[in-house]
């Protein structure tokens, strides 16, 4: 059933990079290239950043479902002997462990940057509660709502469309956990932090947690590196983020908020083997592109998506294995009450 899913979204990808609008595609490759002039030093107002990772979201979702990163994140490889899946699905499941749940079949969770809505959906069949989440792409949301009821959980699982940099559209003490993955801090300048940290404080109830498995910078990082800069620029876009924060500054903001920070740590294992894994696909893959190119069966876009995608992601791996960034730093933190 997995597998022939896998294939299913596969096929539905291709099928939907076909047949997208050309000025949907030329919008990919010009928010690609936002992001590296971001890198390069050029100044950006927050509302641009915004509408480039919405226009990059909306082709990438697409081009990584091919590649079974339907999900839009790469976890830490918890057991070598499953897959990118096999390892969300674990990961998944440790982050429900850390949000504590009391009542797990009465619970209502906020997936911030929900993406298709697919780990919502695994939070939702482990915990038979609820789960709402927003994700600023309509593509993804109208995708995840249609997954939703197609498996019948309408009633269980909310989308909406939305903006961490606006207030969350939610009512106060909504939601017994809070959760996101890759998804929050990327896309926050130091000085928005606090915003959308109150909003959180707001939105959960007393007692309730909030968790992550979050791209960060480590400690390590050193911005007065010249190796450490240049990495950080080659693979910063490919992650399709906009910033880089520390994970004192998150915990500080987290805390001014109102909350108990009761973990900041690395993640519990690498996540570059399975990138290296995709990596070494989307090499394959590139092969046939280029044969398609030339039969005129491949517009030239999409072997130059792939170019960006394995070159960022060759400079993620040395990054992570010097540890200087880390995938899926973990954060748990708790509202009093």
């Amino acid at each position: 059933m997995l597998n022939w899913y896998r294939i299913k979204t596969s096929l539905d990808g291709v099928k939907r990079l076909a047949t997208l609008p050309r000025e949907d595609k030329d919008a990919c490759i010009e928010a690609y290239r936002f992001f590296q002039r971001m890198q390069d030093g050029e100044e950006t107002e927050t509302e641009d950043e915004t509408a480039a990772v919405a226009a990059y979201y909306k082709v990438l979702n697409n081009l990584l479902s091919v590649f079974d990163l339907e999900k839009l994140y790469i976890p830490p490889q918890l057991d070598r002997d499953q897959g990118l899946y096999g390892n969300q699905i674990l990961c998944e499941r440790a982050l429900l462990d850390d949000l504590a749940l009391e009542s797990p079949a009465t619970s209502h969770l906020l997936d911030m940057g929900c993406g298709r809505g697919r780990i919502a959906h695994h939070l939702a069949t482990l915990t038979g509660g609820e789960v709402s989440g927003y994700n600023i792409d309509p593509d993804q949301i109208g995708n995840a709502i249609d997954w939703a009821a197609e498996c019948d959980m309408s009633d269980r699982l909310h989308y909406e469309i939305g903006n961490h940099h606006d207030p969350l559209d939610y009512e106060s003490e909504s939601f017994d956990g809070l959760y996101s993955f890759q998804a929050v801090w990327p896309f926050f300048k130091k000085d928005e932090l606090d915003a959308h940290a109150t909003e959180m404080f707001r939105v959960l109830k007393p007692g309730g947690r909030y968790a992550c498995s979050e791209y960060l910078l480590t400690p390590f990082f050193d911005w007065n590196d010249p190796e450490h800069v240049a990495l950080h620029q080659s693979f910063l876009p490919t992650l399709a983020a906009t910033q880089s924060m520390y994970p004192a500054d998150v915990c500080a903001a987290l805390e001014r908020a109102g909350f108990e920070v009761l973990l900041s740590a690395p993640s519990k294992s690498e996540a570059w083997p399975i990138c290296e894994q995709k990596r070494d696909l989307i090499l394959r893959v590139r092969i046939a592109v280029r044969a398609l190119e030339r039969m005129r069966l491949m517009p030239p876009w999409v072997e130059e998506s792939l170019d960006l995608l394995q070159t960022g992601g060759e400079s993620w791996t040395i990054a992570e294995k010097a540890k200087i960034a880390d995938l899926n730093w973990r954060i748990i933190a708790r509202k009093p009450g």
